[in-house]
């Protein structure tokens, strides 16, 4: 049995540690952007201007951590009660 708090702390820690780093690589790097386009996803689109603000990382922090918490907690529920 997963403890599902436990997993969702866990989980919200590693996803705004991982937002974070990319969110300051995206702002050292502006063309990473362009690159994981290019190489990750075999796109090659022009994405316009960059738009770093602390209202777009708040945004995007809270976001991530709404995706992961569902993701998660998804997970947690379904390890629960799927038997082996």
């Amino acid at each position: 049995m997963i403890n599902i708090k436990h997993l969702l702390q866990v989980a919200a820690a590693w996803i705004s540690i991982v937002y974070i780093v990319c969110f300051a690589g995206v702002a050292l790097f502006p063309t990473s952007r362009e690159l994981f386009m290019r190489y990750a996803l075999h796109s090659n689109i022009a994405l316009g201007q960059s738009v770093l603000t602390l209202t777009t990382f708040i945004t995007g922090l809270i976001i991530w951590n709404v995706v992961a918490f569902l993701a998660v907690g998804l997970f947690a529920l379904l390890f629960n009660k799927i038997k082996k």
